[in-house]
């Protein structure tokens, strides 16, 4: 969808190219910047499953508006031999359903991918070697589909209308938003461990607290959880490792 939008700016929304270029990364950097916060709400709060469930609306939400946008009269900028003249409205909802397809794009990017991994069990064997052919499959599909949109879109775009250009992601996006909630029953879930920034906070106090206590040589004599699960829901214990030893102060058991 982005690979054409300078050429809409400068076509129908009258801009020139230097500043067409400028509005299009930033929305692009608001489109990668964006992952941040759907990572952290999907984490610690919400899951992946209902991140992706109620982003990919938004995100649908957001393409078919734009596609509206350049379609249907009232909406679309009034266009002459001259050239096209957009009204402040008809601009503002343009840019309104494009920071909507960033934020639906930004909250769901990080999730896809590792929504998709929890769906096999490492410990499995046959389950972890569908989980290489799951993402080699993915990382293939994501492929074709730069290339169908670098090449043939932009080619219906010039050639065919923006309508039918903007028109068939969103039918894609539909289709595949569909088919996401159609396998609802069928999806492994992850419980969301709460706040990371939470326990980052806890272990950079802990450690400063413990500043004059002495680290013990062997690792087994630091602080650890009893059973073989870890205590954060949702997630694994990690293995101890020798990096970052300056944080061991936090796991060093004290006499209250």
């Amino acid at each position: 969808m982005s690979t054409n939008l300078v050429n809409y700016f400068v076509d129908r929304l009258n801009e020139g190219n230097a500043t067409a270029s400028t509005n299009i990364n930033n929305w692009s950097g608001t489109c990668y910047i964006l992952p941040l916060l759907g990572a952290f709400i999907a984490d610690a709060y919400w899951g992946k499953f209902w991140v992706i469930a109620i982003f990919s609306v938004v995100y649908l939400v957001g393409m078919v508006l734009f596609t509206l946008s350049a379609t249907v009269n009232g909406l679309k900028p009034s266009c002459s031999a001259e050239g096209c003249h957009p009204t402040t409205p008809q601009i503002a909802i343009a840019f309104f359903s494009l920071y909507l397809v960033a934020l639906g794009f930004g909250a769901t990017e990080p999730c896809f991918t590792s929504f998709g991994a929890d769906q096999f069990d490492e410990i499995d064997d046959k389950e972890r070697n569908k989980k290489s052919s799951f993402f080699n499959w993915l990382y293939f599909t994501s492929n074709v589909g730069a290339l169908l949109g670098s090449s043939l879109l932009v080619w219906v775009q010039n050639n065919v209308g923006w309508g039918w250009g903007f028109g068939i992601p969103d039918i894609a996006m539909a289709i595949s938003v569909v088919l996401f909630f159609c396998g609802s029953r069928l999806y492994r879930f992850q419980k969301p461990g709460g706040s990371p920034l939470t326990r980052i906070a806890q272990v950079l106090i802990a450690g400063f607290r413990k500043i004059k206590v002495k680290v013990p040589e062997e690792e087994n004599l630091l602080y650890e959880t009893a059973d073989a699960e870890s205590s954060i829901k949702g997630s694994r214990k990690l293995e101890y490792t020798h990096e970052l030893r300056c944080f061991d102060k936090a796991a060093v058991p004290i006499d209250t």
